[in-house]
Parts: structure tokens; C-alpha cells; sequence
């Protein structure tokens, strides 16, 4: 019998598209008047002025046109995609040539050689590079190597590879639920939102260091006991197996920490603090920090001796990493494409305008917060899903009396509490198969964590709901 297989997040938005055209052809065509927002600078719905009009039901030539129009596609609440995806596929480009340096894993070699006695402190210490790695660039398949690199490492310190891979996957994931400058996410969504991605940063601000203190207490404590106790390790009938697997033939050698990648570590992190100040300061949008990125990559590329011909390869290879991300953008938007021209969208906020009067702000921000959660297993890519969603959510919050900028704070938190778990997640099952941690038991496992990291959102989502 052949076991089913959860379709991939491309599959899932063409046939959303497709529904999407079938509902044109149900669902009575309708628009509000619009009136200009001064602060967004956007035209937005004016609440009680629905009324129907004319209706342009969606074909099949529609569906398939629709990505295509949805990349380059500019409407009342969004700009065209083409510009987000090109930035993606430029920063892509240049985590690959940092990666191949090998920069990033001599610096965390350094930390764990420094700890050596204190190996527990190297629990916080990674997550906190993790994460900063979430929150600032959304980190995601970028974050496999380090499986490969940590399981060891924590294996000789007496812990095992659920600490290895927690550490990880935990860091990255606490960094991107609470994005505060993710390009991937925050910005992604902001964008989609019509709103600065720097509107409601301290709540999210406040999200990842809560978040990131509950991970760390959750991961170390748990790994004191297993270093205490083999025997109580989720993987404890795979000691030996996984000792032999990851310590059989591991070298003594450091990577060698040589200027060279001393500087390219500067020059990571400078071209990163150079994007903050260009967007927050200078009023930069995605073509000023591509180029940003892409001098920055050609400067790795040549401290770090590479040729013309081992610069361009491993340009392309880390850009075709992300490519899927690129392309879902323009898949997603599409479907906002489709219920724009079929005339529906208006309708559908005119359906949720009506269930959510009446609901008090924090009633509301917690049942979006849901609502998130529900199409974050459907969509686990948090781009597609900025773009899936923030087009209708943020309307919504305009009658709602609710931010814009909560709503996006309740998308991103329920995109990456999802993340940490999904299996439609490549980096979820990627990373577990790596470090060797069988699914089930790692939901197991997390599943405590989870529930704690839901009460903060919602603390945190209904606080500023009502502050």
C-alpha cells in the first residue's frame, strides 16, 4: 500500500488558487467604498459601505496566469512581488558563499572549545546566534549544516542529539516567531499589510526574549538530566548506535579560525546592521539592500580568494537554495490575484467584518491568532503564508479597531510556533534526520514547550490589545 504523502506548499496554493476561481463563480461579487488612509498611505475599506456589482467569475486561463500576475501584480494593499523575490534570491546567494568559507562554523567551534568544562553554557549561548539568525534573516534551510556540526559536539560533552538538534531548531524557530526584522516574515507581511515593518517591533522584541528564556530553561534542563542520567534520553536505546554513527570518526581538529574568516564574520555581520540602518534611517526598500548584499557577497568572495568561476558557483547554489522561497511568493500572491479580479475579496471581508463585530480587541487578536495557527500546517512556508493572509487579516483589524501591526505579530508567532513542529516543514524532518531524533518522539517532547510558548503569545497578543 503507498503511504500518503502531504503534499508540498506549491501544490497546496495552486489548488487554493483553483478554489479560489471555483468560489468566483459562487460567491456574489462585491466592493466597499475605499477612502485614503493618511498614516498607511493606502486606500482602505470604509466598514457599512458594501454593496454588490458586476461579477467576473475566474477561468482557467485565470488560474494559471495568476502566479505569473501575482510576482508583478500591484494592488490597494500590496506591491508587486518580483522586488521581495529577487532580494531573496540575492541574500540566498550570499549565505552560500558565507557558508562555503566555513566562517560560521569556525566561530562556533571557538565558543565550544572556550565553554570546554562548561559545556551546558553552550546551550544559550548557540540558541542566542540562532536566533538572532530567526529574527534577523528568518533562518531556516541555512540552519541544516549545524546539525551536522552540533550533534558531535554535544555528544562529547555527555548530552545527546536531542539537546543538538533543540538547540537548533528551538534557536532558529523562538528568532523567527519573534521576528523583528525578518525579510522572510515581519517584513514579507508588513509589506503585504501596508505598514512599516518597524510598527509593534517592541512587543515582538519582548515575544523572542521571553521566548527564547523559556527555550533555553526547557533545553537545559533537560539536558543536565540526560548528562545526570543517560538512561532518561528521549534517544536512549540509540546511545551506542548514534555514538559509533557521530563520534566514530570525528577529528580533533578545529577548523583553523584565520583572519580571512575572522573578517568575513565582520563583513556578515556588518552587511546585516547596514540593512537595519538603510531601511529604519534612510528609507531603503528591497532593490537598495539587494545591492547591499550582493557587494557583500562579491567582498566575501574575494577575501576569500575565490574564483571568478568557485564565487559565481556558490552564488547560484546558494541562491537555488532559496528559489522555492522566491517562487512560492509569487504562487501565494496569486491567489489574492484571483479574488481581487473575480470580484470576492470585499465580499469575504464583508462575511468577516460581520463575525468579528461585536468581539472586544482581544477576543479578536486571540481568534486570529488561531486562525494563523489553522493555515500554518496547510502553508508551513512563512512568506507564502505573509502573502496568503495578510492582504485579508489586515483589513480586518482596520474595523476591528485592532493595529495592523498586531495582526502581523499574530501571524508570525503562529507561523513560527507551527515551524517548530510542522511535518510539511523540510527543515523540521531535515534537521531530526540528521541528528538522528525519530518525529514522534521529538513532538513528544516539544509538545510542553509549545503549550508554554502559546500562553505567552496570547499574553503578549491580548496585552497589546488592550495597551
Amino acid at each position: 500500500m503507498t503511504k500518503f504523502k502531504f503534499p508540498s506548499a506549491y501544490t497546496i496554493l495552486f489548488v487554493l488558487i483553483a478554489l479560489v476561481a471555483a468560489l468566483s463563480w459562487i460567491v456574489p461579487a462585491g466592493k466597499y467604498e475605499m477612502t485614503m488612509n493618511e498614516a498607511l498611505g493606502k486606500e482602505v475599506p470604509v466598514a457599512g459601505t458594501y454593496k454588490l456589482v458586476e461579477g467576473n467569475p475566474q477561468g482557467i486561463v485565470d488560474v494559471l496566469l495568476a502566479p505569473i500576475d501575482g510576482l508583478y501584480n500591484h494592488d490597494t494593499y500590496q506591491a508587486g512581488a518580483i522586488d521581495v523575490s529577487l532580494f531573496i534570491l540575492i541574500i540566498g546567494g550570499f549565505l552560500g558563499i558565507v557558508t562555503k568559507t566555513g566562517a560560521i562554523d569556525a566561530g562556533i567551534e571557538r565558543v565550544t572549545d572556550r565553554l570546554r568544562g562548561r559545556e551546558e553554557w553552550m546551550i544559550p549561548i548557540l540558541m542566542a546566534l540562532f536566533a538572532a539568525g530567526g529574527t534577523i534573516y528568518g533562518m531556516a534551510e541555512e540552519s541544516l549544516p549545524f546539525y551536522t556540526l552540533l550533534v558531535p559536539v554535544m555528544m562529547a560533552a555527555r548530552f545527546d542529539p536531542v539537546v543538538a538538534a533543540a538547540t537548533v531548531l528551538l534557536g532558529a524557530g523562538i528568532g523567527t516567531l519573534g521576528s523583528t526584522i525578518n525579510p522572510f516574515a515581519t517584513v514579507i507581511a508588513a509589506n503585504a499589510a501596508g505598514i512599516s515593518f518597524t510598527d509593534g517591533i517592541w512587543l515582538r522584541v519582548a515575544m523572542l526574549v521571553a521566548g527564547w528564556l523559556l527555550c533555553v530553561a526547557y533545553v537545559m534542563r533537560y539536558a543536565k538530566m540526560v548528562r545526570n542520567d543517560p538512561s532518561k534520553s528521549l534517544v536512549a536505546d540509540k546511545w551506542e548506535e548514534n555514538r559509533a554513527h557521530f563520534l566514530g570518526n570525528k577529528s580533533d581538529q578545529m577548523l583553523e579560525f584565520t583572519l580571512t574568516r575572522k573578517i568575513v564574520l565582520g563583513i556578515f555581520v556588518a552587511a546585516f546592521a547596514v540593512m537595519i540602518y538603510g531601511v529604519a534611517v534612510l528609507g531603503w526598500w528591497m532593490a537598495q539592500i539587494s545591492g547591499v548584499f550582493l557587494a557583500a557577497a562579491i567582498i566575501v568572495g574575494v577575501i576569500s580568494r575565490m574564483s571568478e568561476e568557485e564565487l559565481t558557483s556558490n552564488f547560484i547554489d546558494g541562491a537555488r537554495d532559496l528559489l522555492g522561497v522566491a517562487l512560492i511568493i509569487g504562487i501565494a500572491r496569486g491567489i489574492v490575484v484571483v479574488m481581487d479580479n473575480g470580484m470576492i475579496t470585499h465580499t469575504i471581508l464583508h462575511s468577516a467584518e460581520g463575525i468579528v463585530t461585536g468581539l472586544s480587541t482581544v477576543v479578536f487578536i486571540n481568534v486570529m491568532f488561531v486562525l494563523e495557527v489553522v493555515l500554518s500546517f496547510l502553508v508551513p512556508s512563512s512568506s507564502g503564508l505573509a502573502v496568503l493572509t495578510m492582504p485579508i487579516m489586515a483589513p480586518l483589524a482596520d474595523f476591528a479597531n485592532v493595529g495592523r501591526e498586531l495582526v502581523v505579530t499574530a501571524y508570525q508567532s503562529a507561523s513560527g510556533l507551527v515551524n517548530l513542529v510542522t511535518p510539511t516543514s523540510a527543515v523540521v524532518m531535515g534537521g531530526l534526520a540528521i541528528a538522528k531524533v525519530p518525529y514522534v518522539r521529538w513532538l513528544k517532547w516539544v509538545a510542553p514547550l509549545l503549550g508554554l510558548l502559546t500562553v505567552l503569545i496570547v499574553v503578549c497578543l491580548s496585552l497589546g490589545a488592550v495597551l
